[in-house]
C-alpha cells in the first residue's frame, strides 16, 4: 500500500489511566520534530492539530468497573469520524496519544472506511500489556487496560460498537507483539478470544524477525492492510523511561526498530498510532525522541 500523504493527529486523552501527564504525549511527540523528520523521507505530512478531549477535573469517574466511560467513548467518536475523514481524503492516518483507549477510536474510525469498500483490516498491537480486561475482570476498571478487547468485540457495548458494528476487527487478523505482564482474569480472553500473541518469551526464543514474520501474515492475510498501535511501554524503560505503566524485560532498541523496519518493507501499513508517552516521567524528552525514531522507521527510513 503505497502512501504518500500522512495525517498527523493528536489525542490527548488521559481518563483511560490513573497517571496524570499523559495528555502532553502528542505536544512531546510534536516538540521531537516528528512532521518535519517524515518529511524528509518524501511524504506530504499535514497536521490537524488535537481532537478536543475532556480532563478529568470536568467531570466524576462514574462507574468503578469503567471509569470515564462516557467521555472516552465521546472521544474515540470524534477520532474516529476524523480518521475516517482524513483516509476519505488520501492520508494516512498517524494517530498520537495519549492513553492506549484512543486506539478504540482508531480502529473503529478505519474499520468504517474499509468496510465502504468492502475489505477488512488487520492489527498488529505492540505493547508490554495485553489490553485484554473487560470491566467484570480490571482490577482496576481503567479502561486504558480494555482497548484491545474492544476492538474485538468484548466489553461494553459503547465501545464495541463505538460506530454501530462489531467486531471492529476479527481476531484472527490481530497479532498482539510483545506482552510480559497480564492480569490473572484477563488470561483467559487472551487465550479464547481468537488473537494471536507473542510474549516476550517468543521473542526471546525465537527472535524478533521469526515473531515480526509471523505477526505481519497473521494481520495480512486476506485484509487490505494492517494497523500498528506501538504502546510505548513494549520497549524496555531503560530506553523508554516516559510510561505510565513501566514493566522490566522489553523490546529492545534495536529490536523496536527492527519489528517496525519489518512493517515498512511490506509496504501494506495503512495507518499508525503510537501511545502513552507521559513527558512528566520522561527524561529530557527521551522516550517521545524515540517515538519518532520509531514512526520513522514504520514509514520508511533505511540505513543505507
Amino acid at each position: 500500500m503505497a502512501i504518500s500523504k500522512i495525517k498527523v493527529i493528536g489525542v490527548p486523552l488521559d481518563l483511560g489511566q490513573d497517571r496524570r501527564g499523559v495528555d502532553m504525549g502528542p505536544s512531546a511527540i510534536r516538540v521531537a520534530n516528528l512532521n518535519a523528520r517524515l518529511r524528509t523521507l518524501g511524504y506530504e505530512v499535514e497536521d490537524a492539530g488535537n481532537v478536543a478531549v475532556p480532563i478529568p477535573e470536568m467531570m466524576p469517574f462514574g462507574n468503578r468497573r469503567a471509569k470515564y466511560l462516557e467521555e472516552v467513548a465521546e472521544t474515540c467518536q470524534r477520532v474516529a469520524r476524523q480518521v475516517s475523514g482524513v483516509m476519505r481524503r488520501g492520508f494516512a492516518p498517524l494517530v498520537l496519544g495519549g492513553d492506549h483507549s484512543i486506539a478504540i477510536g482508531t480502529v473503529a474510525g478505519l474499520s468504517r472506511r474499509y468496510r465502504e469498500r468492502g475489505q477488512r483490516i488487520g492489527l498488529i498491537w505492540i505493547d508490554a500489556h495485553a489490553d485484554m480486561n473487560t470491566p467484570q475482570t480490571s482490577p482496576s476498571g481503567n479502561i486504558h487496560g480494555m482497548p484491545l478487547a474492544c476492538c474485538v468485540g468484548l466489553g461494553p457495548r459503547e465501545l464495541t460498537h463505538l460506530l454501530g458494528f462489531a467486531p471492529l476487527v476479527r481476531p484472527e487478523n490481530v497479532a498482539l507483539v510483545g506482552v510480559r505482564d497480564v492480569d490473572v482474569l484477563e488470561k483467559p480472553h487472551v487465550r479464547q478470544c481468537g488473537i494471536r500473541a507473542f510474549t516476550m518469551r517468543h521473542v526471546d526464543e525465537r527472535g524478533m524477525r521469526a515473531v515480526m514474520e509471523e505477526a505481519i501474515q497473521i494481520a495480512g492475510h486476506d485484509t487490505a492492510g494492517f494497523h500498528v498501535s506501538l504502546d510505548m511501554d513494549f520497549i524496555d524503560p531503560a530506553e523508554a523511561p516516559g510510561v505510565g505503566t513501566p514493566i522490566r524485560g522489553g523490546g529492545t532498541y534495536r529490536e523496536t526498530h527492527l519489528a517496525l523496519e519489518m512493517v515498512a518493507d511490506t509496504a501494506r501499513m495503512t495507518s499508525m498510532e503510537i501511545v502513552e508517552v507521559n513527558p512528566i516521567l520522561d527524561s529530557e524528552n527521551r522516550t517521545a525522541k524515540l517515538a519518532v525514531e520509531l514512526a520513522m522507521s514504520a514509514f520508511g527510513k533505511r540505513i543505507l
